[in-house]
């Protein structure tokens, strides 16, 4: 470890270790994979935990661009590395390969014709970069053409071979087979899924990844990063030389963020050891494999940067949108696991860690796998089951006892369930209300039953003769009072027109990006026309759509999906809302 300047960002190896930039010499991860010997190393690691300059670590020590150039690696692991008769002997393996590095990082879009014009750039700048290729008499007159066919905004069919095609040129320029390594290559994914064009995306990828690493001779070693691990059925199809490391995997375990040795001793060097156990309860709790008290290393240098200040670093380095998004729409059942997570519970998920993008809406296990592979979850115990349990599992199932990973993180969930709530301290609001913004069924119903019961006087809701609609109307009003907490942020109408009728209640939001809106329709159970309140609830909801309630909304330019539709039934002080 090299007592050099703290910086943050920086990715590349070269520049790391010709400017003196703070590093925990991790080359130990070079012989670990060169041993293993695997065809394709796929490693899952959350963001900001040094895959990037693994990357590069590992392209500057084979890549044949960087022959003769072991001052990169003196005085670490890998160089000093020894065979049994005392021989240096991964010496001779620096600078002996081509290489092929590329990276998906900045490959986000909100469209697939987006991300496939980004994709080309980034094989586009590919091969400008090897066009030295060219200046040998080793091409055919189409390979030429072909070479120059591959730019940017090139068709998908073209750019899903391309990777594959450099191989074959670099194999045939250098006489020997090629490394390619891929950095961040689920970026694109997640995007995907967050803007609706998933479908096409893993269609291209599929094939992109297939003709890369699958079918391809030319291909010596195959590395590939991410944070997430994409199902197989989805993008790595047919792949069976594929050795897939997730967070729960032994290998690479202390080759990706900082060991607490690591840590501590960086501490005392920055003059900072009596901040040791506060430190641990900020930032330590990563687990991979069976190695606990990982730290994130962007974390640990910013704290020693700011020498000292303790803040939530590694959190505030993402939007968190699609955890965001998961856990605001999630079900109730995520909710309330989320609320006792922030109390410092843990529970109990069956994990799979292939990441099934299409499941996420609709599976708790499926949210739970995500975050436990982002890091914002962390495993406290593993349970195998010996034999089938009934309503639990089958043999061979594995459970995780999961908790938040650590006080910063911990900081960033409560924050984010805060900007649901709108962010204000000040004026927090009620029970039903925070219930409602978070689309939780159960909390609304269950706040309203009780409400009804204890508060709802016989009077109040007792249908008058002369009246029909007195009881409507109570509950109609009451719910309309306890919406007033949010006139600051949605527009709140009653009793207007739309469609062919008049709504209840309309909640327009003011800020349509971060709210939806919302139609309510009030309903007294009819005993003699409706067997139960659950018909009442659907009665509510086919006078919203006949009526085309939601037609003044979709008029303003909102779509089917940004309008929640609530029937509320009555019955005495018994409610369902639905």
């Amino acid at each position: 470890m090299n007592e050099n300047r703290a910086g943050l960002g920086y990715q590349d190896f070269e520049e790391v270790r010709t400017q003196h930039i703070f590093y925990i010499d991790k080359t130990d991860f070079i012989r670990e994979w060169w041993e293993y010997a695997d065809k394709v190393t796929l490693i899952t690691r959350p963001r900001r935990f040094g895959k990037t300059l693994n990357m590069s670590m590992t392209e500057c020590f084979f890549s044949n661009k960087y022959k003769d150039r072991g001052d990169l690696f003196e005085g670490l692991s890998i160089w000093e590395e020894k065979s049994p008769d005392g021989e240096y002997q991964y010496r001779k393996l620096q600078g002996t390969y081509p290489v092929i590095f590329l990276s998906f990082a900045n490959v986000k879009a909100a469209s697939y014709k987006e991300m496939i014009f980004k994709i080309t750039k980034v094989i586009a700048d590919l091969y400008e970069k090897n066009s030295y290729l060219l200046s040998k008499d080793l091409f055919s007159e189409n390979e030429r053409m072909y070479y120059k066919d591959i730019k940017i905004g090139m068709n998908a069919e073209l750019a899903a071979d391309a990777i594959h095609s450099m191989a074959g040129f670099m194999q045939r320029y250098y006489g020997q087979k090629v490394i390619i390594i891929l950095d961040e290559y689920d970026t694109p994914m997640q995007d995907a899924w967050i803007s609706g064009h998933w479908e096409e995306t893993v269609s291209f990828f599929s094939g992109l990844f297939n003709s890369t690493f699958k079918t391809n001779k030319y291909l010596e070693r195959g590395l590939i990063t991410g944070i997430t691990r994409v199902a197989r059925e989805s993008i790595f199809t047919g792949m069976n030389n594929l050795d897939v490391i997730t967070t729960t995997s032994n290998e690479y375990a202390t080759s990706f963020g900082f060991t607490e040795d690591e840590v501590f001793t960086s501490l005392e060097n920055a003059g900072l050891g009596e901040q040791k156990e506060k430190v641990k309860k900020w930032y330590d709790g990563f687990t991979f494999g069976a190695f606990t008290d990982i730290y994130n290393p962007w974390s640990i240098v910013s704290f020693i940067k700011k020498k000292g200040k303790y803040d939530t670093y590694w959190s505030n380095t993402s939007g968190n949108g699609l955890v965001n998004q998961l856990i605001q729409k999630g079900n109730p059942g995520i909710k309330q696991i989320m609320e006792d997570l922030l109390q410092g519970k843990s529970f109990e998920a069956k994990i799979d860690e292939k990441i099934v993008f299409d499941q996420l809406n609709g599976s708790a296990d499926a949210v739970w796998s995500l975050l436990l592979a982002t890091g914002y979850l962390k495993v406290l115990r593993v349970r195998t089951l010996d034999t089938d349990e009934e309503g639990v599992g089958a043999e061979g199932d594995v459970w995780y006892t999961l908790t938040i990973t650590n006080l910063e993180t911990k900081r960033m969930f409560r924050k984010m369930v805060s900007d649901w709530f709108g962010g204000n301290a000040e004026m927090p609001y009620n029970n039903f209300i925070k219930a409602l913004l978070i689309n939780d069924m159960d909390g609304m119903n269950e706040f309203m039953n009780k409400i009804a019961l204890y508060s709802f006087s016989s009077f109040d809701i007792a249908k008058n003769a002369s009246d029909d609609d007195a009881p409507e109307r109570f509950y109609h009003g009451f719910v309309l009072g306890l919406m007033v907490e949010l006139a600051g942020r949605f527009e709140i109408t009653s009793n207007r027109e739309s469609g062919f009728g008049r709504y209840d209640i309309m909640l327009t939001p003011k800020n349509r990006e971060k709210d939806c809106a919302y139609i309510i329709e009030f309903k007294v159970h009819k005993p003699l026309k409706e067997k139960d309140l659950a018909q009442t609830v659907a009665n509510a909801h086919s006078q919203i759509d006949e009526k085309l309630y939601d037609a003044k909304l979709i008029a303003d330019g909102f779509s089917p999906e940004q309008i929640k539709k609530y029937g509320f039934a009555f019955r005495g002080k018994e409610c369902l809302i639905g």
